[in-house]
This record gives C-alpha cells, structure tokens and sequence, in this order.
C-alpha cells in the first residue's frame, strides 16, 4: 500500500534550538559551580542545615545541569540506520536523571532536619550563626534567579531544560527560605527556624520531582503527549475529502515538542483510480503539520472496507 512520511518541522529548526539550550545550560553551570564552594563552606561555618540543605539542593542543580548539558550534546547527533529518530530521546533520560536527583536531595534534606528537630528537643544545643547565614543565602538567591533567567526560554521547549529550569527554581525558593529563617534567628534566637526551613525545602522539592518523573514517564512509555487530542486528530482526517474511515491510530512522542503519528487511512477508489494519492499524502500531512505539531506522520491508504479485515487489535 502507498506510504508517506511527512516532516512538519525542520531538522535545522531543532538543531537550533538544541543548540541555543547547550548555551543556556553551559551558562547556567558556570553560575551554579561559581557559588556552591561557598555556600558550603558558609552552611558549615554558621551551623545552617537550611544553608547546607540549600547547598546540597545547589549541588544537585549543578549535576543535575551537568546531566542535561550531556543528554543535550548526545540529542544532537544526527539519525543513522540504528537510530532512525536520531538521539533526541536522550533529553528524556536526562530529565528522569533529574527527577531521581531531586528525589534523593529531598529525602537526605528530611531526614537531616527531622533529626536536628528531635536532637533540641532532647536539650541539644545547635547554634546557627545568623549573620553569614543571611548574607550567603541573598548571594544564592542572587545566583538562583540568574540561572533561572538563562533558562526559561527554553524551558518550554525541552524537557530535559525544563528539569534543569525546575530544579534552579526549586532552590530560588530554598534560598528565600533561608533567608527567612535567617531572619528569625537573629530576630529572635529560636534556631528551630533552621531545619524547619529545611522540611519546607524538601517539600517544595518533591511535588516538582514528581511530575517531572509523570512527564518523563509519559514520553517512555509512548502515551498519547498529554496536549493532544487523538478523537481531534481523528476528525480533522475524516473531514478530508476521499476518506472514508481512519483506524490503527498511534500517536507520541519522541521528546517534547517532537510528536510522532501513524494511522491507516481508508479511502474511496477514485483515490487510487485518479492517481490523487500523492496529493491526499500532503494533504494530511500538512494537516497534522499545521495543526497539531507533528514532527513525522505516517499514513499507510488502503481502499474502503479494508479495516474490516485488519486484526481488531489494531482497531
């Protein structure tokens, strides 16, 4: 049966903006890896776990970068006969690498501050510094919201820059709460206020890790891309003049933004008899191009009554 596979988006357009993201994230590192020596050095000197728990959220942000950077570089590599859709996916791996990362900070930060809370509770003295503890926090706060402007153009555009945006946002926020129980602490002594701010730090983290992990598991898993309507698309192709019915409908995606469709399209002979089929290809595919974003459609046409005989798995 006839074939055709469309492209609705320029390789070089995708190219692009890969690129544009290494910059961003290659911009994005220097300034994380530029303060996390001295926040740590700063949480050790006060006595802040809110200051180390920022810290050690920094350093995962930084790795976290790191990763994305790596997957960006490999994503960019050309498709050959192993890899027919390219290298693309390795965003995706990127992004649940991430998403383990930021799992793993929140739980570290819990137990620390949970600790710390029962330690006093017990008479244990833990004194924090108050003054370096404020001062290191707004200069992380300052390095936070730099990174995240670097990244949020593009966040929307890759999952794998959305993890990394999600994770420099995440710690913007830990440094705000720092710098609040920074201020309690000089304010008014109660060093409580230190790991409180770090329960609140990790729970900032985890709703946020968790539905980047949903995200990614919707890509791998070959789910239908959460912003598409396969009934939608499904219409739009029966509306087209010559089909008659649509079935064996596969839509997802590749990465974010990279979405793929096959289908098996019925249509009426004069189709075939008229030699229209070249014709009716673009058509649909520039239909799917134009309205729904898909990078590759495939559509295998087969006269009308044919799905009648198709396996009813593939219905």
């Amino acid at each position: 049966m006839p074939t055709l596979e469309g492209m609705g988006h320029s390789h070089d357009h995708a190219a692009d903006a890969n690129a544009a993201g290494r910059r961003r994230l290659g911009i994005a590192i220097a300034i994380i890896a530029s303060f996390v020596v001295v926040q740590v050095v700063g949480g050790l000197l006060s006595g802040s776990l809110a200051l180390l728990a920022d810290a050690g959220h920094m350093t995962s942000d930084l790795l976290g970068l790191v990763v994305a950077l790596g997957a960006a570089i490999v994503a960019s590599r050309p498709a050959n006969d192993r890899q027919t859709y390219g290298f693309r996916r390795f965003e995706v791996f990127g992004a649940l690498v991430n998403g383990l990362l930021l799992v793993g900070v929140a739980v570290a930060v819990t137990a620390g501050a949970i600790a710390r809370l029962m330690s006093g509770a017990e008479g244990e003295a833990h004194e924090v510094a108050g003054g370096p503890m404020l001062v290191i926090a707004i200069a992380g706060l300052v390095a936070n919201v730099a990174a995240l402007l670097v990244l949020r153009g593009g966040a929307s555009q890759s999952i794998n820059l959305r993890g990394a945006y999600l994770e420099v946002l995440g710690d913007t926020i830990g440094s705000v709460l720092v710098i609040a129980a920074a201020i309690v602490i000089l304010a008014t002594g109660w060093d409580a206020a230190d790991p409180i701010a770090s329960l609140l730090i990790a729970g900032l983290i985890v709703p946020r890790a968790l539905v980047l992990l949903r995200d990614v598991m919707r890509v791998l898993s070959q789910s239908v891309p959460a912003e598409t309507d396969v009934a939608e698309i499904r219409d739009h192709i029966l509306r087209t003049d010559g089909v008659v019915a649509v079935h064996d409908v596969h839509v997802w995606a590749i990465t974010t933004g990279a979405h793929v469709f096959s289908a098996h399209v019925e249509v009426e002979p004069e189709v075939f008899a008229e030699e229209r089929v070249g014709a009716l290809l673009d058509e649909l595919g520039g239909c799917l191009d134009e309205h729904f974003d898909v990078e590759h459609s495939t559509f295998q046409l087969e006269p009308s009554g044919r799905g009648r005989h198709e396996s009813a798995t593939h219905a």
